[in-house]
């Protein structure tokens, strides 16, 4: 079981001193039987008025943090060291009557879960759908787990992936069209795809181990990432990443999920001054395996 430590600095530079609204951070990685957090360490200049923990609808750790003093630089400092267990294979422990596709969800899952199971964005000639159908098999019935993977792995390879530094994430059908985008992009146009087939789905964000940091072969390093969840009966939650073709937990450091994207913005929050007051923000972020672990 490898143990990961990461380091998240995020810092905002003003031309002249503004103040500060409230800030909310989704920094903390989520405790569970594959990751246990060991080490926690937040630290956030200028020094805040107030700073406290909540859950949020979906259990995500959140930071809220107020301030009081004017600043010209806002800086947001993480150390965090989490015991990983690594899937490296999918473990599609799937029950019976879900192992083929089509299938329906018990009533009782389906009643929680279809909020994730709606599509969110408008897709009139359904091309996001009708992507998604062409992995179905002719016969009638296709494997549950293999049409999931092929779809992780047909967006990873037919797809190219490329940074954006503008906040928000492209709509499933740009992303379709541009076949570009960033890991969010990905993530969210597999949601719209398997919501098209009545797949509950969720959003998730965090970060991604990159063994070697001049490799391009696992792509999101550097940032904060994203990847999604498929909900399967008898094997719950399970992880798709179509940025890197990666099913299952592999390298991936999860630390919120949710129903949409604009959900699980990682950090957010206001200043009073000048649009022109900003000048620039900066992220960093380093995710290493402890040498031994």
């Amino acid at each position: 079981m490898p143990i990961f430590s990461v380091q998240h600095t995020t810092v905002y530079r003003y031309s002249r001193p503004v103040r500060f609204g409230e800030h909310r951070l989704m920094f903390r990685p989520r405790d569970s039987f594959d990751q246990r957090l060991l080490d926690h360490a937040l630290s956030v200049d200028p020094e805040p008025k107030e700073g406290r923990w909540i859950h949020d609808v979906f259990g995500n750790c959140v930071a809220v943090i107020d301030f009081e003093n004017p600043a010209k630089e806002l800086r947001f400092a993480t150390d965090i060291r989490l015991d990983h267990t690594p899937q490296h294979a999918p473990d599609f422990r799937i029950d019976e009557a879900a192992l083929h596709y089509p299938f329906s969800y018990d009533p009782d899952e389906a009643a929680d879960l279809s909020q994730t199971m709606e599509r969110q964005y408008e897709d009139d000639s359904d091309e996001v759908g009708k992507w998604a159908r062409q992995f179905l098999s002719a016969a009638g019935h296709t494997g549950t787990g293999n049409l999931l993977m092929t779809l992780c792995y047909a967006v990873h390879e037919s797809f190219v992936y490329s940074r954006r530094s503008e906040p928000g994430t492209q709509p499933p059908l740009m992303t379709l069209h541009l076949r570009r985008g960033t890991c969010r992009d990905f993530a969210l146009f597999m949601m719209e795809a398997v919501r098209s087939l009545g797949f509950a789905a969720r959003f998730v964000t965090g970060y991604v181990y990159v063994p070697s940091r001049d490799s391009a072969t696992v792509l999101g390093g550097g940032s904060t990432h994203a990847w999604c969840q498929v909900y399967l009966p008898g094997a719950g939650w399970v992880e798709f990443d179509p940025t890197n073709g990666i099913v299952g937990n592999r390298d991936l450091i999860r630390v919120a999920v949710a129903r949409h994207p604009r959900q699980a913005i990682p950090l957010s929050g206001s200043y009073s001054g000048s649009a022109s007051s900003f000048l620039a923000m900066t992220v960093e972020v380093n995710v290493a395996k402890e040498i031994g672990a």
